[in-house]
C-alpha cells in the first residue's frame, strides 16, 4: 500500500526503483541491478528494454544509465515552479556578492528540492544540484521552510521522513526541533553549523507568499574556515534578509 492508502502497481514501484538505482550507481549492468534490488535478472531486463524502448534510459555495451528524457521532465517541473524565476537573479547576485555558494529550494513529498544553485568566485564544491533532494531538518533553507508550515504538516514529514543523522552535529531530537523552528520563525533566519555535511555551515530564509504560505527557501552556503562569528551569524544573515526581501516584493507584486 502506498501512503495515500491506494493499492500500489508493483510494476510501476519495481521500475522506479531500477530507475533510482541507475542513479545512485551512475549506471549498472542487468546482473548488479538484479543483485543490489533483489529482483530476477529477467525481471531487470525487461524493465530495463522497456525503459530503453521508451528512451528513458540509454544503453552502452553491458551498461545502462539514466536518460536526458528526464531532464525534459525535470526541467518543465521546476519551470512550472513561479518561484523559481522570481528567485533566479537573487541567487545569482547573492553568490556574486559573498563568493559563496547560494540556492532556492522547494519542498516536495516532505523533502527538499533544489531548483537553482549559483557558485561565487570562492564557492566549495559540494553535493548540490538542480534536482538534488535533501533532508529538510539537517540544512538551512530545509528549516527555513519547516519552520513557516504548519505544525501538523511538519509532523507528517517527520513521521514519513524520520530525523536522521546526516552528521554529529545533526538535530535528531523532535523537541530540540521544535525549539529550533521557534527560533527560526522568530528571526527570520535559519543556520546549519555543519548539521548536512561536516565542515559546511549554511545560512538561510523562508520566501513567503501574500496569504503566508511558504514558497520555498534560499541559502548561502560555505566552509566552516569562512564562515566564521560575525560573517556566519550577521554578514550572510543580512545578506540572505536582502535577498528574500526582493524577492518577496517580486512575487507580491508580479
Amino acid at each position: 500500500m502506498t501512503d495515500s492508502g491506494t493499492p500500489a502497481v508493483k510494476s510501476v514501484e519495481t521500475a522506479f526503483r531500477i530507475i533510482e538505482a541507475l542513479h545512485e550507481r551512475g549506471g549498472a549492468g542487468v546482473t548488479e541491478l538484479a543483485s543490489a534490488l533483489s529482483f530476477p535478472k529477467s525481471t531487470v531486463h525487461n524493465h530495463l528494454q522497456t525503459l530503453e524502448r521508451n528512451e528513458y534510459v540509454v544503453k552502452a555495451d553491458d551498461t545502462y544509465r539514466v536518460g536526458c528524457r528526464f531532464l525534459e521532465l525535470g526541467a518543465h517541473a521546476r519551470d512550472r515552479r513561479p518561484i523559481y524565476e522570481v528567485a533566479r537573479p537573487e541567487v545569482d547576485r547573492i553568490a556574486e556578492e559573498t563568493g559563496e555558494l547560494s540556492g532556492v529550494v522547494v519542498e516536495e513529498h516532505g523533502r527538499g528540492v533544489f531548483l537553482h544553485r549559483a557558485k561565487g568566485e570562492r564557492a566549495v564544491h559540494v553535493d548540490t544540484y538542480a534536482g538534488k533532494r535533501i533532508y529538510l531538518h539537517g540544512a538551512a533553507l530545509g528549516k527555513a521552510i519547516l519552520a513557516h508550515l504548519p505544525e501538523e504538516r511538519v509532523d507528517e514529514i517527520v513521521d514519513r521522513h524520520g530525523l536522521p543523522a546526516l552528521t554529529e552535529n545533526t538535530i535528531t531530537d523532535r523537541e530540540e526541533l521544535a525549539a529550533e523552528l521557534a527560533a527560526v520563525r522568530e528571526s527570520g533566519i535559519a543556520f546549519d553549523d555543519e548539521e548536512r555535511l561536516e565542515g559546511l555551515r549554511s545560512v538561510g530564509a523562508a520566501i513567503t507568499g501574500s496569504n503566508g504560505e511558504v514558497l520555498g527557501a534560499i541559502s548561502v552556503a560555505g566552509p566552516t574556515t569562512r564562515l566564521r562569528e560575525d560573517r556566519f551569524r550577521e554578514e550572510l544573515p543580512a545578506a540572505v534578509r536582502s535577498a528574500v526581501n526582493v524577492i518577496d516584493l517580486n512575487v507580491t507584486y508580479s
